[in-house]
């Protein structure tokens, strides 16, 4: 039965957003479509722009009409060869058993990253058939994880691997006592864009862990090993959910958490790059109270990006960080923060971070949810995210457009050139 502030959110919903519709525009691509009589859902965006400039979509195809864990789930792609303007056929990357109690049962929340440079690409994963927050899922029995590799731009890929215990160990040994149950939070895999100590530039992944939250791995090989950022009795986010990280322009790396009601941020500063030492800070809520990331009556996954940018007021160069999330009420009206950071970046607490988010741009006017962005070569961020027919998980489609920093922010700032 629905609560009282569920049925108000429904009504607020039909009466303010339905008569309108969703907003559509001209750059608007719907790569992958739920029919509303059709009960197998698509859910999940992972986007990824490829070495080549080729743009990679995913997204979970989910034939047992639930969650990743509870039976056959695919993951299915389409691939833009021209920067987004048209997509290929609907292909299916890799596809579960549906085999009850098997690793390959099924593959989902899928989480990705793109070699800037090489062909390289990584695909992150939940396989098997075990839910994360369920008791039974324990670390005897974990919520396990997968790995999918391709070398030449996404055209061919290797045969997944597991790699759960290969993550699940970095915590063993920690004071909090091990993680019971993790995944990779889906979407972006962050690559840096300063650190390059082994053969590729340094990657970021977010767990959402429990018990205790967060915690973050990085790679210097690109996924081939793992290790934990931070010392193992330091926490990320205590309170965390799914997360994401970007970096800072000094090269301090930011985790943004999903939480009710908004996010949560934290940085993490290294005294080491090289052997990755440092420690995180205390994490920060954004929301509402801050006149931070606020989503209202919701928490859900989104994407956090920091990127160089014009004040066309002065034309300085400067740093914009944009954060999306469903505004609310409810799973509603998924769009864009923004705020211009501060000239001093190595004075950027997570308290910082996390407070007046002065712009924001809205995308959908209609039920919404998961959403994940890159930027492009040519300066515009690519939007991939989740929306409903008629509020229902079971009929989300996956929706690509493309946005300019000038649109996002009412034409207060520009792409910049560095």
């Amino acid at each position: 039965m629905k609560s009282f502030t569920q049925n108000i959110i429904a009504v607020l919903v039909f009466l303010g957003l339905t008569a309108c519709g969703a907003k559509h525009t001209p750059a608007e691509h719907v790569l992958f479509q739920t029919p509303v009589s059709d009960s197998i859902p698509y859910r999940i965006p992972t986007i990824a722009k490829m070495h080549n400039g080729d743009i990679l979509a995913l997204t979970d195809y989910r034939l047992c009409n639930m969650d990743i864990g509870y039976g056959r789930v695919d993951i299915h792609g389409r691939i833009s060869r021209n920067g987004g303007r048209a997509w290929g056929e609907e292909f299916v990357l890799i596809e579960g058993s549906g085999v009850s109690g098997a690793t390959d049962c099924g593959f989902g929340d899928a989480a990705m990253v793109a070699d800037r440079e090489s062909g390289d690409v990584l695909v992150m994963m939940v396989c098997g058939e075990t839910v994360y927050w369920h008791e039974t899922t324990t670390r005897q029995n974990p919520n396990r994880i997968a790995a999918l590799r391709s070398s030449d731009n996404g055209k061919t890929w290797s045969q997944w691997e597991e790699i759960t215990e290969s993550v699940y160990t970095l915590f063993d040994d920690s004071v909090h006592g091990c993680v019971q149950s993790c995944f990779v939070g889906s979407g972006k895999i962050f690559q840096s864009k300063q650190i390059k100590v082994g053969s590729h530039y340094r990657i970021y992944a977010a767990l959402c862990a429990r018990p205790n939250g967060n915690r973050v791995i990085y790679s210097d090989d690109f996924g081939r090993t793992w290790k934990a950022l931070g010392t193992l009795d330091q926490l990320p986010v205590p309170h965390g959910d799914e997360a994401k990280c970007e970096e800072l322009p000094d090269g301090r790396v930011l985790i943004s958490s999903r939480a009710w009601g908004g996010r949560y941020f934290n940085i993490y500063t290294y005294s080491d790059v090289v052997s990755g030492t440092g420690k995180w800070g205390d994490a920060a809520p954004s929301g509402r109270r801050v006149k931070g990331c606020a989503s209202i009556e919701n928490a859900c996954n989104g994407e956090i990006l920091i990127l160089p940018a014009v004040r066309n007021a002065d034309k300085a160069e400067v740093y914009l960080a944009l954060q999306s999330v469903p505004f609310g009420p409810g799973r509603t009206n998924v769009g864009i923060y923004a705020k211009e950071l501060p000239s001093d970046i190595s004075a950027i607490t997570a308290k910082v971070f996390a407070a007046d988010w002065d712009m924001k741009y809205q995308i959908s006017d209609t039920w919404s949810a998961y959403s994940t962005m890159i930027q492009l070569r040519n300066g515009d961020i690519a939007f991939y995210h989740e929306e409903s027919h008629n509020g229902m998980d079971k009929t989300y489609d996956m929706i690509y457009q493309e946005l300019s920093l000038e649109t996002i922010t009412s034409g207060q700032y520009s792409a910049s050139a560095r």
